[in-house]
């Protein structure tokens, strides 16, 4: 479900005319829809309604501060996995009472940042990680709660780059240990362990295995609650699956009522989820421009102003994008690819794409590119980062300007050695 739809020819984001918004700003640019955000969010709200839960939009994904704050103004919490992001949020208005740090590299700084900023709870990932975040604690006199991310050894069908929770991985603690781990921080007396966490990977289509990998995190809190831990948290993750080309990914009910008869059995408790994709993915777009159209031996090619610096997962992940004109014409259709300016051959939107013939100065749109586009940018090529808007309604608001010449620089100390 989202609010990017063809009214006649044209494709609207919402009430207002893509092609209109292009006009206007300029491209590329990522554009966002404020309805479909809310409509993910409080759907996935509604399915977890009769549990005590807190739902922490995964930052990752996507972290424009207006994003945030919609989200924030929402009641969601926040995953974050850097100082960065923890920063971004807390400029967005974000709570830090409802904010969960992840990630298996923090450092002793980021750790400081956070406990200083009373966050609600840490995902830690090692025994060695937890003395450290127990040693800042100690300096600051804090005590600290913290969850546990356990590594069930579950693989799942997704990319091999999304998949987070299979033996060998460089995510959380072995399962097989993770008792032991958690005796072991009795001693760290600056730390309530009082959490287990599990994320099984990105993109996740089969809820089978999920529920295996939850079934081992409810096996271990009952456990962990006999040998006298107060296990009050679980964090099931997040990666739920999105509709990109045809899959068919669970809604936020048919998840709910595939797990929930697991989740009471650990009641009272509060779930932690980490959505990121699956409130942003379809939730953006990529719009771009089409400068030449130019034939190569057998291939036709559309050369577009957005490349993999804009939108990397193509390249990286062989992902696939569905791309379609912001107006359609009674024109043929032939096969294209779809590619960017940046000076390597793996620079592609989308490969062999049938579509209609378009002309330079014409608009594409890249669908369900709101989750890991802007985020994944890069200034490769010294290419500027695009502009983002959203749209809520009938208006459209900038929400992060176009890079300039100057931005590339900034940052830069000129050395002169001659």
């Amino acid at each position: 479900m989202h609010f990017f739809k063809f009214k006649g020819k044209k494709l609207y984001a919402e009430e207002v005319p893509a092609e209109d918004i292009a006009k206007e700003v300029g491209t590329p640019f990522y554009l966002y829809s404020y309805r479909t955000i809310i409509h993910h969010f409080e759907r996935l709200k509604s399915a977890f309604s009769d549990f005590d839960h807190l739902i922490c939009f995964s930052v990752k994904s996507n972290d424009h501060l207006t994003i945030l704050k919609i989200l924030s103004d929402a009641g969601s919490g926040f995953d974050i996995v850097s100082g960065g992001e923890l920063f971004k949020v807390l400029k967005a208005g974000g709570d830090p009472k409802k904010i969960v740090f992840a990630g298996v590299g923090k450092r002793e700084d980021e750790i400081r940042f956070a406990l200083e900023n009373k966050v609600f709870l840490f995902n830690v990932e090692s025994f060695e990680e937890a003395e450290i975040i127990n040693k800042v604690a100690g300096e600051m006199g804090i005590v600290q709660e913290i969850a546990f991310r356990v590594n069930p050894g579950v693989d799942v069908e997704t990319h091999k780059y999304d998949i987070t929770g299979s033996e060998g991985t460089k995510f959380g603690i072995p399962e097989e240990r993770a008792v032991e781990i958690f005796e072991k921080t009795r001693n760290l007396k600056n730390l309530i362990p009082s959490g287990i966490h599990f994320h099984i990977g990105s993109q996740i289509l089969n809820v089978n295995p999920y529920i295996s990998a939850l079934k081992k995190a409810v096996n271990l809190c009952l456990e962990l609650r006999r040998r006298n831990f107060e296990i009050k948290y679980l964090d099931i993750g997040g990666g739920l699956g999105v509709i990109y080309e045809r899959e068919k990914p669970l809604t936020a009910m048919q998840f709910s009522k595939r797990i929930r008869k697991y989740l009471r059995k650990i009641q009272p408790c509060k779930i932690i989820l980490e959505p990121g994709r699956f409130i942003m993915g379809n939730s953006g777009i990529l719009v771009t421009k089409v400068l030449y159209r130019k034939k190569s031996g057998r291939k036709n090619f559309l050369i577009v102003d957005a490349g993999m610096n804009d939108l990397i997962r193509p390249a990286l992940y062989n992902a696939y994008h569905k791309i379609v004109p912001l107006t359609l014409k009674n024109r043929k259709r032939e096969k294209f690819d779809i590619v960017g300016p940046v000076c390597e051959s793996g620079d592609f939107l989308g490969l062999g794409r049938r579509i209609q013939i378009c002309e330079p100065g014409e608009y594409l749109a890249v669908m369900t590119a709101g989750a890991y586009g802007a985020t994944m940018g890069s200034n490769y090529n010294s290419r500027l980062k695009p502009s983002a808007v959203i749209v809520k309604g009938k208006e459209f608001f900038l929400i992060r300007n176009r890079e300039k010449y100057e931005d590339l620089i900034k940052n830069e100390i000129l050395i002169n050695f001659s």
